[in-house]
């Protein structure tokens, strides 16, 4: 049974930082591009981040670029997400996503069940 399972949300202060983690079964842990999506109250769910698999080279949508990293440890099945810089407007629901493609799709084989972040200004 496949099951990613997320931590580290909570509440923090605009400037302030955050780490994500993902612990995940899905098989081959490196067979899977994994990724971020996070989803705002109203809003569509959107993509924050990828890495992809072995080689491990990451995409990140424009929002966060430059202050959120992606990294994952094979050895661990385990991947994080280092949001530092954050703002109010990245107050979201985040989401693990496996997809058993080369690269993180928008319809990713499997989900996480959510933490959330929430940024006060």
């Amino acid at each position: 049974q496949v099951q990613l399972v997320e931590s580290g949300g909570g509440l923090v202060q605009a400037g302030g930082s955050l780490r994500l983690s993902c612990a995940a079964s899905v098989g081959t842990f490196s067979r899977y591009a994994m990724g971020w999506f996070r989803q705002a109250p109203g809003k569509e769910r959107e993509f924050v981040a990828e890495i992809r698999r072995s080689i491990g080279s990451t995409t990140y949508a424009d929002s966060v670029k430059g202050r959120f990293t992606i990294s994952r440890d094979n050895a661990k099945n385990t991947i994080d997400l280092q949001m530092n810089r954050l703002k109010p407007e990245d107050t979201a629901v985040y989401y693990c996503a496996a997809d058993n493609r080369l690269f993180m799709s928008m319809n990713p084989d499997y989900w996480g069940q959510g933490t959330q972040v929430t940024v006060s200004s």
